[in-house]
């Protein structure tokens, strides 16, 4: 099966650029399933799920397509890195007590994925799919992030985009649904290493391989004066949106 690469050729940028996934959500996830042996982490790119994971289980199976992807994923003794799609992880029947898709379900194909999540699940099991969408910081920073990507950007996004725009809200989701209350990722930011996170982004690669230009360079110097001195270091966070289950 192919599939749409967006990431392979910033592997090394998007490892170090991309967050993380906050503990409490992970703490959430695994209380789900019955059991804690086999955890199935798909769409893993560079493992940040994966590693959360693998605090809490005995195994972890951390698949991607990319290859330069999980080149990029830091080792842990109880993660196991496939080069592998969603919708085919090698895994037997019945045998995993956990599936989760971090900011990467939206690219999958859904039937195939949920056949392959029935399939894999082990009696007990269950499935989390979680999403953030754009950075916020205050009211300054946050609409010329969202010039960044809804005006400049915004045709250069892929168009599997919507899903993360909707909140996960509106994708299918075929299994006994869990409420599991919001949350939110909080990391600590200099101007720079925001700058680095929005050059990770789908809709700016495609913009830059397509154009030759930059499209941060368009909201440059109005993120300075909104950000200040570039080198202060302000609290940048991101809501999370998850969709979390059991099978019927």
């Amino acid at each position: 099966m192919t599939f749409k690469d967006h990431f392979s050729g910033h592997a090394a940028a998007y490892a170090s650029a991309r967050p993380s996934y906050p503990r409490d959500l992970v703490a959430a996830v695994v209380r789900l399933p019955r059991e804690r042996r086999l955890a199935l982490d798909c769409g893993t790119g560079n493992g940040q799920a994966a590693l959360g994971l693998a605090e809490y289980f005995e195994r972890v199976v951390a698949t991607d397509p990319s290859a330069a992807q999980l080149h990029q994923a830091k080792p842990h003794p109880r993660v196991e890195y496939r080069v592998a799609p969603a919708e085919a992880s090698g895994l037997p029947d019945a045998s995993v007590d956990l599936v989760t898709a971090a900011q990467a379900f939206h690219w999958f194909d859904f039937d195939r994925f949920f056949a392959e999540v029935r399939r894999v699940l082990a009696p007990g099991g269950a499935v989390a799919l979680w999403t953030y969408n754009l950075v916020r910081v205050d009211p300054a920073v946050d609409a010329l992030v969202d010039r960044l990507a809804y005006e400049i950007a915004g045709p250069y996004w892929p168009p599997e985009r919507h899903w993360v725009n909707d909140e996960y809200r509106t994708v299918p989701f075929p299994f006994a649904e869990v409420a599991i209350p919001p949350f939110a990722h909080e990391e600590q930011w200099n101007l720079e290493r925001l700058m680095a996170y929005l050059r990770t982004w789908s809709a700016t690669l495609r913009f830059i391989q397509e154009k030759g230009t930059d499209p941060l360079a368009e909201v440059w110097d109005d993120l300075v004066a909104a950000w200040g001195e570039p080198e202060r270091v302000r609290s940048v966070v991101w809501p999370l949106y998850l969709r979390a289950g059991h099978l019927r």
